[in-house]
């Protein structure tokens, strides 16, 4: 069973690969997601990206001294509703800004972002997955690390790996993620979660035979 994990501060998990944890904004009390999100910092390839990033209210962890160190080259959104703070990213490091090729009306970034959609090539090598959800996410595959990135598609609930729940998790879901297993990776990053947001294989294998998530 995963560990607790889920408070904020920085956490690394493999050279040139470590992931922060801030609270999100706009949470609140009748959310189906957790206070306190997961961002992601990898170099591959000589580029250095940042995945979902969310800038901390206060910076009490320490992220803008640590990225002066290696600026970010390209910010990722994963999803339309993790917007976040791509274009403070942009703005700040003059990093290529990349996402969904549509978004919900009320989260559109000022940024142009270059459209990303399953099994494009990110600056540096980074790959994206197709989740099946038809909600336009792309999880990373991140081959240096062998690890895959995720947003919504994957939640832990008091230490388990769940799916998340979708419209087609029999029939395309759950096919699209037995399909990633042919990639050799060894972990996976979620957003949201309880306790951890670094999983195993062997917890997402399990996850594939869970009830999904319903909320």
């Amino acid at each position: 069973m995963a560990t607790s994990q889920s408070q904020v501060g920085i956490r690394d998990l493999a050279p040139g690969l470590w992931i922060w944890r801030a609270r999100h904004p706009s949470w609140t009390k009748d959310a189906d997601w957790q206070p306190v999100v997961t961002s992601t910092f990898v170099e591959s390839g000589g580029e250095r990206l940042v995945l979902d990033p969310l800038a901390p209210a206060l910076d009490s962890i320490g992220l803008w001294e640590r990225l002066e160190k290696k600026p970010p080259t390209s910010a990722v959104v994963l999803l339309p509703d993790h917007v976040r703070d791509v274009d403070m990213f942009v703005s700040r490091y003059r990093a290529r800004a990349f996402g969904p090729m549509f978004f919900f009306p009320d989260q559109v970034p000022n940024t142009p972002l270059e459209p990303i959609h399953a099994d494009s090539e990110l600056p540096g090598g980074v790959v994206a997955l197709y989740d099946a959800r038809g909600r336009l996410e792309t999880p990373m595959w991140l081959p240096e690390q062998r690890m895959i990135v995720f947003g919504d598609v994957l939640t832990e609930r008091t230490g388990e790996l769940r799916v998340w729940n979708s419209p087609w998790h029999e029939k395309r879901e759950l096919p699209a993620l037995r399909g990633m297993l042919e990639l050799p990776f060894e972990r996976v990053i979620i957003s949201h979660c309880d306790m951890d947001p670094v999983h195993t294989r062997a917890e997402f294998e399990q996850a594939l035979d869970r009830p999904p998530w319903t909320g």
